[in-house]
């Protein structure tokens, strides 16, 4: 298993982590399969996404605090209720093919960490 760092610098963010987990990929020495990235986190998230234009995350951090707004009379003590939500929506793990030691992602493809409670510095694993 691999792992890296993300650090964020807000309170909601979408990171493209693909070259990290190209990296960790090789570091592997992953030739064929399939990688499981994974955030070990239950307030962020991670998902694939179009990364040719900055806009379509902008629309998805849009998107979800319209659905699940910051402030919203959640009864979690810690005051970040909507974090959990949004990270479970987006999920805690993907898994990508992996074909002559490369990640098999489309055209438009990268993998995004979704930070939804920071700024902090969280984890992620590769296997």
């Amino acid at each position: 298993m691999e792992m890296f760092t993300v650090t964020t610098r807000h309170r909601s963010e979408f990171v493209d982590i693909t070259a990290e987990v190209a990296s960790a990929v090789k570091a592997l020495g992953l030739a064929d399969g399939v990688v499981t990235v994974c955030v070990p986190h239950t307030t962020a998230g991670i998902t694939i996404n179009e990364n040719a234009d900055p806009s379509v995350t902008a629309d998805m951090q849009n998107a979800l605090e319209r659905l699940v707004p910051w402030e919203a009379g959640y009864s979690h003590a810690e005051g970040n209720a909507a974090a959990h939500v949004k990270a479970s929506l987006m999920g805690s793990s993907v898994s990508v093919i992996v074909q002559g030691g490369r990640l098999q992602l489309g055209t438009w493809q990268a993998v995004y960490f979704c930070e939804f409670d920071g700024p902090r510095v969280r984890k992620v694993r590769v296997r």
